[in-house]
Parts: C-alpha cells; sequence; structure tokens
C-alpha cells in the first residue's frame, strides 16, 4: 500500500485542489481519504466538495474514508454533516473517544460504513473477518462507555468556549499591527498564522522557543509547501496563550 498525499488551497478560505486530486488518481487507487475537519486547517468538506468526491469516486469505483476526530469542536452555530450519512459512494467514517470527550489513554474507537447496499455488505463481512482476527476492546473501557460519552458534552462546552476565546484574543492583537495575520478556521482548535517569511518556518520556531519561551508549530509539519507559516495551539490557558501570542508578534 502506498499513501499519496493530495493538497488543499487557500483561497478566502480552504477547499479541496480538485485538479491536483485529479491528477494524482490511477488504476491502483482504492480510496480517498478526507479529514472532516482537517488538522490544522479547521477546513470542513463543503457541499459542492462532497459532492464532487462522490462523483470521482462513483466513476472509479473507490471509497472515501474519513477522519472526524474533531468533528464535534465546529467553529459555526450549525453543526456540520458527518460522512457516516453519505450514501453515494462506499464511506468509512472512523472516530473515537481520544478528540470527542478529551480521553486520549481510554484507547476507544469505531468506523461506520455507509454507502450503497451491495458495497456496504462486502464491506462488513470483510470487516468482521478483520475484527474476529485481533484481540477485542478491553471490558473496563466498554462498560464505562456510556459514562464517558455522557461527560462529553461538559468537556466540549468548556473546550470550545477557550477556543473561542482565545480565537478572539488572537484577533484582538493581531488587528494592533500588520506584520502577521491569521487564515480562516472552521473548526478544531489549531489556528494557521501567516507570518514575514523571512527565514525558515523551523528557524523561526527555533528562534521563538529559544528567545521567547514561545512553542509554536512551523507550517512543514502539516506539508505546508513555503515558508511563512506557524501553527498555534487555541486549548492553552488564556492568560498564558495571550502572552504567547503578544511574544510571538513581538518578534516581528
Amino acid at each position: 500500500m502506498k499513501v499519496v498525499p493530495y493538497p488543499l488551497i487557500y483561497d478566502h478560505g480552504w477547499q479541496i485542489d480538485f485538479f491536483a486530486l485529479e491528477a494524482l488518481l490511477t488504476t491502483r487507487t482504492r480510496a480517498i481519504v478526507v479529514v472532516h475537519p482537517n488538522n490544522p486547517t479547521g477546513h470542513f468538506t463543503k457541499h459542492d466538495e462532497r459532492l464532487r468526491l462522490n462523483q470521482i469516486c462513483a466513476d472509479r469505483q473507490i471509497a472515501v474514508i474519513t477522519d472526524e476526530v474533531f468533528l464535534d469542536f465546529s467553529l459555526s452555530a450549525k453543526p456540520p454533516i458527518s460522512w457516516a450519512s453519505n450514501t453515494e459512494t462506499l464511506t468509512f467514517t472512523m472516530s473515537g473517544l481520544s478528540k470527542m470527550c478529551g480521553l486520549p489513554q481510554m484507547k476507544f474507537a469505531w468506523l461506520a460504513v455507509s454507502g450503497p447496499k451491495d458495497l456496504k455488505t462486502q464491506a462488513l463481512d470483510r470487516l468482521e473477518v478483520i475484527a474476529d482476527t485481533y484481540l477485542s476492546m478491553n471490558a473496563p473501557v466498554q462498560h464505562a462507555i456510556p459514562k464517558f460519552l455522557e461527560l462529553r458534552h461538559e468537556f466540549q462546552r468548556q473546550l470550545i468556549s477557550r477556543v473561542k476565546g482565545n480565537l478572539a484574543e488572537l484577533n484582538r492583537q493581531l488587528a494592533k499591527q500588520k506584520a502577521c495575520s491569521r487564515l480562516e478556521i472552521e473548526g478544531g482548535w489549531y489556528a494557521v498564522l501567516r507570518v514575514p517569511a523571512t527565514r525558515t518556518d523551523e528557524e523561526l520556531a527555533l528562534d521563538l522557543l529559544a528567545k521567547k519561551g514561545v512553542y509554536v508549530h512551523p507550517g512543514h509539519f502539516y506539508d505546508v509547501p513555503t515558508d511563512g507559516y506557524l501553527i498555534v495551539s487555541l486549548i492553552a490557558p488564556e492568560h498564558e496563550f495571550a502572552e504567547g501570542i503578544r511574544r510571538l508578534i513581538s518578534i516581528f
């Protein structure tokens, strides 16, 4: 198996680069992977993008594999639509407790299969064999699942409140200067900053850590093709985040 990446492009918001995606498809392609919302861009697959992906997959008889671990963390009042409801093409939708409940140590994840009935039936038969081949989930976690899922609502409320508060603080500080800006974000808990490309992102990130005590990710960690981009977490405690952004901006 070989994994081949395809790009997102930014033009007044993030979108799938379908020209590049279709150029990468071959007769050996078996699936297109979609991260919904993407990390760290926060890009949710739009309705038109979903229609086009379904058409591409239907024409080539390939599947869609979606990662929705950040689905519950939308920054919009309108809830996003899960790919688990997709019936147009064979679709495998993955999620789990790690992000949804803030419990990365509780190893519990799931995969929902949807799509045309015949393809779905074949896929479920094969998945059953795979599931029977490996050890089942540990019993304590299975018994705790109802409680974990019940508690997710308060965890998500607190986390989204912090993300929105930090995003507002980021906007406030960015509005006072002209060197840095941020790209649009729809969900998740990261922000992509556009910064002066006076050196590599790696050098800038190391400089911020050594001189300012600020930890960020350089854009190339996420395959951003050019310098001039940093990724910041929006889940840091509010006072630490505000001070970190102040120090980050001050380096330019």
